[in-house]
């Protein structure tokens, strides 16, 4: 049986990208710790489109 944990995989937009207006979506997938970290996170990821570091939420 699998163990059942607290980390939990989260996928994180990016919030420029949208704001753009450029076709497509800069998506990347990461773990969190929902015990530790119970709020959304955001994390500074690369914008292949936009070619530069963007800030990336965590959506639903």
């Amino acid at each position: 049986m699998a163990k059942k944990g607290n980390r939990v995989q989260v996928i994180l937009e990016c919030t420029e990208h949208k704001e753009s207006g450029m076709p497509g979506t800069s998506r990347y997938i990461s773990t969190k710790n929902r015990k530790n970290t119970p709020e959304r996170v955001e994390l500074k990821k690369f914008n292949r489109v936009l070619r530069k570091m963007t800030i990336h939420k965590e959506i639903k």
